[in-house]
């Protein structure tokens, strides 16, 4: 495959009897390709498997003017650092481009076109197929990402046909939404700037559900991550007390309902139904819309993964991302063992981990299925 003129290491999709690997990846955005890094390091013979044509498109996916709310200096890879100013934040295509790169950098094995459909366990490993290759392996890291299926409230089909709806998922520019008032609802960071986005050409309204906790992007000079990172937020555990305080909040970074104001967004508690065009929140108000915009989140699919490491609902159930299925684990999940564990900048540290782990499988001194040896929860 050739990006951008320059030769990237792939390798075809095999027929019906497939190939053998010791390692396989799934998933070859930031996650899968910091553990690239490191088992490369390892000398170990692996392949990182990935549905879209490039490695990094997920970023593709999202708005065009997306930027990282972290600088450029706390969001490299291992090894390899993003380019250009290191206080500046790298925008959409940037990030895309570096993670490219990234991969033509170190020669990562990749296997890209190549959708992962079901994944099975055999007595000796796993069983990766996809729709025109079948990959086994001794060890599988499940390195998806925490963004997959867009979630909506049930209310959503309760709203009118004329009115449009799109989620954060498929919103790209304010070219994308139909004229008149549009209503954007999620408090979170992409609802936060998708809202600000908007308000420059029409009337925007933005309903949050519960209240985050906004942080300044700079403080005295500044970026606020230089802090967090000096602090060690970012790399407090779900088995510390702040990290179990910090699970599951979401923080503004930049944004406040203040400065949100001043863009002439008019903000509104829960939305809680709809009828018709209008859309009812939780204080009785009602508003007439002509967009909704859903800046409501995912939910995870593993659906695909026909091996018990998922509760009913369909969450993962690990420790770090190791699982009890021997040799298979989870990466880059949204605070799979930290703040920073779904951030570009932060998830080399599982990914060094999760390496460890498999390097570890091998030992003379583990079962020979290669048992973790890790305490375990459900995320």
């Amino acid at each position: 495959m050739i990006i951008a003129g320059v030769p990237m290491t792939t390798q075809p999709a095999h027929g019906s009897n497939g190939s053998s690997h010791d390692t396989i990846i799934i998933g070859a955005g930031q996650a899968g390709l910091a553990l690239g890094y490191f088992l490369q390091r390892q000398a170990r013979q692996f392949l990182i498997v990935e549905a879209a044509k490039v490695p990094g498109a997920a970023w593709l996916e999202r708005w065009e003017s997306l930027k990282l709310f972290t600088p450029a200096r706390f969001s490299g890879l291992p090894g390899f650092a993003i380019p250009g100013d290191p206080d500046e934040h790298p925008p959409r295509d940037e990030v895309a481009s570096y993670l490219r790169r990234y991969a033509r950098h170190f020669e990562l094995p990749l296997a890209t076109g190549n959708a992962v459909l079901e994944l099975q366990q055999r007595e000796h490993g796993y069983l990766a197929r996809t729709a025109t290759s079948a990959y086994e392996a001794r060890q599988v890291v499940i390195a998806t990402g925490p963004f997959q299926t867009a979630s909506v409230p049930a209310w959503a089909d309760e709203l009118a046909s004329e009115v449009h709806q799109i989620h954060a998922q498929q919103y790209r520019t304010p070219r994308d939404i139909t004229p008149g008032r549009a209503l954007v609802v999620g408090g979170g960071n992409t609802g936060y700037q998708i809202a600000e986005e908007l308000a420059a050409s029409r009337e925007v309204h933005l309903s949050v559900g519960s209240r985050q906790k906004p942080l300044p992007q700079r403080v005295l000079g500044r970026d606020v991550f230089w802090y967090l990172d000096k602090a060690g937020v970012m790399r407090k555990s779900v088995d510390t007390r702040l990290g179990q305080r910090l699970q599951g909040r979401d923080t503004l970074i930049g944004s406040s309902p203040r400065t949100i104001r001043k863009k002439g967004v008019t903000l509104h508690p829960r939305a809680m139904g709809a009828q018709g065009a209008t859309v009812e929140f939780e204080d009785g108000e009602q508003l007439p819309v002509d967009t909704v915009v859903w800046a409501t989140g995912y939910r995870p699919d593993f659906s695909w993964v026909k091996v018990p490491v998922l509760t009913p609902e369909g969450a993962p159930i690990h420790h770090r991302g190791v699982t009890d299925a021997p040799g298979l684990y989870f990466l880059g999940l949204t605070w799979m063992y930290t703040r920073g564990s779904a951030l570009i900048g932060w998830v080399k540290d599982d990914a060094q981990f999760i390496a460890d782990q498999i390097d570890a499988f091998d030992s003379p001194a583990s079962p020979s299925m290669g048992k973790p040896s890790v305490a375990r929860r459900s995320q």
